[in-house]
């Protein structure tokens, strides 16, 4: 199964579509907040991807009606929590994220909000900030994630847009 991560693409379709074009044949799209507008546009294009493509409300997503936090089982048996972040405070910290994470029994992290590139394993529990698609804050390249998972285990990587 390959999990395509993009977060705060903040009104640049250009990159969001770049990434699910190239990606067109993943699994699983995950937007990790602040991105909307161009979230519903993309699918406006693309409507053959609206049952593999999920949302996470952002703190700049006024008015918009999804979910805050996204939780799902893989074919693998894994628990992906999914969340923009801004709630969890994870500008300062991420153990309120990470023990939200362990309380819905989740072995896959992904949050947004920071702009910042993030790839950790620590506690059988794998953690992804994939930074910005459209307004790093790290010094690096817009960026988005990938994950794959097999029967053989997990395998994330963070990739420039």
């Amino acid at each position: 199964m390959r999990i395509i991560v993009i977060s705060d693409t903040h009104r640049n379709y250009y990159a969001l579509e770049k990434i699910v074009e190239k990606h067109m044949r993943a699994d699983m799209f995950i937007h990790l907040g602040d991105g909307r507008y161009e979230t519903d546009t993309l699918l406006m294009k693309y409507p053959e991807l609206e049952s593999r493509f999920f949302y996470v409300r952002g703190n700049c997503d006024i008015g918009c009606s999804d979910s805050d936090v996204f939780t799902t089982w893989t074919e693998e048996g894994h628990k992906i929590f999914a969340v923009h972040g801004y709630k969890q405070c994870v500008g300062y910290s991420l153990e309120t994220l990470k023990q939200t994470a362990m309380l819905n029994n989740s072995d896959i992290i992904l949050y947004g909000h920071t702009h910042e590139r993030y790839m950790n394993y620590e506690n059988g529990i794998y953690i992804m900030n994939p930074g910005s698609a459209s307004s790093p804050r790290d010094g690096k390249r817009p960026s988005y994630g990938i994950i794959d998972i097999t029967k053989s285990g997990i395998l994330m990587n963070i990739a420039n847009v």
